[in-house]
Formats: C-alpha cells, sequence, structure tokens
C-alpha cells in the first residue's frame, strides 16, 4: 500500500494525490480507500495482478458515508471479469454515477473521461462485486484532489 502525496514542488503545493492498495481478491463490499475530509476523485481504476477464473464477476464501485452509514454509487457494474488475463484493467467512467468502467485488454491501456466525484470526509471507497468473489488478485489505484486542509484517502490493505 502506498500513499503519494504531492505536497511541495519548487516550493508550490500541488493538488493532486494518488493511492494504490496492494493486490487482493475481490469480494462484495471491500472497503478498498479510507477518505478523511472532503476530496474530488479523477480517476479510479482496478488492475488485474494474477488471473482470474471463470466466475462471471462484475466491479462496480461505491461510497459509504460513515457519519450517515448511507451508501452511494460511484460507478455503474462492469461487463464480466471472467478470465480476465494478467493486465487488464477496470476503469471507472467518472462523471455520471451509472456510467459502467470500462474493462481493457490485457495491455492494460484505456482512457479516462474528464469528470469527477465528490466524497465526503469519514467515508469508505468500496467494491460491489456481482456473481461471486474475483479468483484473480486486483490492486486499485485512485487519483484525487483534497478539498479542505488535511483530506487524505488511504489504501485499506
Amino acid at each position: 500500500m502506498s500513499v503519494v502525496l504531492n505536497s511541495l514542488a519548487a516550493g508550490q503545493p500541488l493538488i493532486y494525490c494518488n493511492a494504490v492498495t496492494t493486490p487482493a481478491v475481490m469480494t462484495n463490499g471491500l472497503t478498498v480507500f479510507n477518505v478523511t475530509g472532503d476530496v474530488l476523485v479523477f480517476a479510479l481504476l482496478s488492475e488485474c495482478y494474477t488471473a482470474n477464473g471463470a466466475t462471471a464477476s462484475t466491479l462496480q464501485y461505491s461510497a459509504t458515508n460513515n457519519t450517515t452509514t448511507t451508501s452511494a454509487t460511484m460507478s455503474g457494474a462492469s461487463a464480466s471479469l471472467a478470465n480476465a488475463a494478467i493486465g487488464v484493467s477496470v476503469i471507472a467512467q467518472l462523471g455520471a454515477l451509472s456510467n459502467a468502467p470500462t474493462v481493457t485488454t490485457a495491455s492494460g491501456v484505456g482512457v479516462f473521461p474528464w469528470g469527477a466525484v465528490r466524497i465526503p470526509g469519514n467515508s469508505s471507497i468500496k467494491l460491489v462485486i456481482g456473481t461471486g468473489s474475483t479468483t484473480g488478485t486486483w490492486a486499485h489505484y485512485i487519483h484525487w484532489q483534497p478539498l479542505q486542509d488535511g483530506a487524505i484517502i488511504t489504501p485499506a490493505f
């Protein structure tokens, strides 16, 4: 797990930050990131690190406000991840909460649309896995901007 805070460059603050989890099997309701303070999320993706089996799992991103215990989707559900090869990425198409993520080829090359999702502080970003857990392991990446001083996103594992 790592967090990169681009806090200063040449004495000037930068506004974008990144975090990544360690690879793990994706299960329904798995918390992948914890949010402290209000943030804007610009990019969210999951990359396959060990090949997936034949289970036709799908992936949807959601956020839970831990103060109100209310959840909301951040995306629609992806296409099937059955037999996903190492390098396949699931890329959230942020901008509309119902947009389905794009599933790339094993090259992992994909396009991020310009969009953002606001996540309030004291929230968790979670996975909604349809049709059963994945058999392969996946790492999760996030690119975000704090909206208030001290806001941060940290990987859950």
